[in-house]
């Protein structure tokens, strides 16, 4: 972090609990952020609380630390069975969900809690049997949570520490009835800890917490818009012959690694994919589509480098939780600012400096003035020279089978033809035609499917 990104405050000076001091020193975490050090005194004197905080800025260390703590200082009772968890962590993305545990394992390992991880898309056995051993600290996406406390593999009646991580993105995807569903089946708020963090302290997320929570302090933590502040900005204005020339050029010129590229469409994700490894970067595209399975091996190999860049879709703006990313490029500029700002922020972890190129293109430029005033400045505009942009090389379409995830899919000419007319080709309305006159004539019609 730089230096203004630190409060006064350092950990020791909190009085944590010697086995979460040991694990916060293994993180090598010494001062507090201001969302850390005005959220974690309150709730370590067991107030609620509900902050404003982008991700990146310490909320989830202040949460954990907040947690375990409450759970050494305040034993389990002693009629609560092994199945059921103390504390209950909801997160509105498996990768966020993933993120946390991660975070978790290095700040518990001295503790003597343990952990369990719930998310959709993999490991459903793997899960099941983990949390029917018994844990102490459930992390997960609601879904796949609601999914194993019907078929009462836990319960949620002594559940003592309540975290909802991004609520507003809860919101967003649709989940506020399931985590209404989860909130009403643990003890009364009055009984148990409660932490909200959100990107935006909104009136429904607000609604939520003063309806979930027992008399919560609310914390704001930096406007969305200062986030961007910490990120060297550029845009380019490229013909859109030239878009993908220029994208190349400037990955070729840095020697990209962990780059994330934001596009507008998943459809473009994927042919910008194939156009990028046609001219040797090594890329992957990510989508709301993209199987769980397929979308850890792309995170695992973009940490570790294997990955150049990382094409991404919006879907993935709040979802993605990777340290060290050294570029973020706005190949299409969002038509949301907020958008704009999750997005470069990718790069701007834990008030570390990042870079953000954007690409001012006549489809979507529209949206840049709106943009320039949410972050209450103008971004510099970057030059080029078109002579030195390369000839790229086609993208080549490997044919796939249906649900063959590896594959590379059929080329963009493919992916919306038009259907066949009605009576020609197999599949056609022919058929529902003879049979709809076997009908009109009253022959028998088969056996129904």
């Amino acid at each position: 972090m730089t230096q203004q990104q630190f409060s006064d405050l350092s950990f020791t000076g909190l009085h944590l609990p010697d086995p979460v001091a040991r694990g916060i020193a293994d993180a090598g975490f010494e001062r507090c952020t201001p969302i850390q050090a005005q959220a974690l005194p309150r709730a370590l004197a067991g107030f609620d609380v509900a902050g404003q905080a982008q991700t990146g800025t310490g909320k989830t260390a202040a949460f954990l630390v907040a947690l375990f703590t409450h759970l050494l200082r305040y034993p389990a009772s002693p009629a609560r069975p092994p199945t059921s968890p103390r504390a209950l962590v909801l997160a509105p993305t498996r990768e966020l969900a993933i993120q946390i545990h991660r975070d978790a394992e290095i700040l518990v390992q001295y503790t003597g809690l343990t952990l369990g991880l719930a998310f959709g898309g993999v490991d459903y056995d793997k899960q099941r049997r983990t949390l029917q051993a018994g844990v102490d600290v459930l992390i997960g996406t609601p879904g796949r949570i609601i999914d194993f406390f019907r078929q009462h593999v836990f319960d949620l009646r002594h559940v003592q520490v309540m975290v909802l991580d991004e609520a507003d993105r809860m919101f967003d995807l649709g989940f506020i009835k399931d985590i209404r569903f989860l909130l009403r089946r643990l003890p009364a708020p009055e009984h148990r800890l409660n932490l909200l963090f959100s990107a935006t302290l909104s009136h429904r997320v607000l609604e939520l917490a003063y309806e979930h929570m027992n008399d919560p302090e609310l914390i704001r933590i930096e406007p969305e818009r200062i986030t961007a502040e910490r990120v060297r900005q550029v845009i380019f204005y490229p013909a859109m012959e030239e878009k993908a020339a220029l994208l190349v050029h400037l990955l070729r010129k840095d020697a990209a690694t962990r780059t994330l590229v934001f596009v507008n469409t998943k459809r473009l994700a994927e042919r910008l994919e194939r156009l990028l490894r046609a001219n040797g970067i090594v890329a992957a595209a990510m989508s709301g589509d993209v199987p769980q399975r397929k979308r850890m091996r792309m995170l695992r190999e973009f940490h570790d480098g294997k990955l150049a860049a990382l094409v991404a879709t919006d879907v993935a703006a709040r979802g993605l939780h990777i340290p060290d990313v050294s570029h973020v490029f706005n190949y299409d500029l969002p038509q949301d600012p907020e958008d704009y700002v999750h997005r470069i922020g990718r790069t701007a972890r834990a008030g570390a400096a990042g870079d953000a190129v954007s690409f001012g293109c006549e489809q979507y430029v529209v949206s840049l003035p709106d943009i320039e005033a949410f972050i209450g400045h103008r971004i510099p505009v970057g030059s080029f020279d078109p002579a030195e942009l390369p000839e790229l090389k086609p993208a080549h379409y490997a044919p796939r089978s249906f649900g063959d995830e590896e594959g590379d899919g059929p080329p963009p000419s493919q992916l919306h033809r038009p259907h066949r007319q009605e009576g020609h080709g197999p599949g056609s309305g022919g058929g529902q035609k003879k049979r709809r006159r076997r009908r009109r004539q009253g022959a028998p019609q088969g056996p129904v499917s």
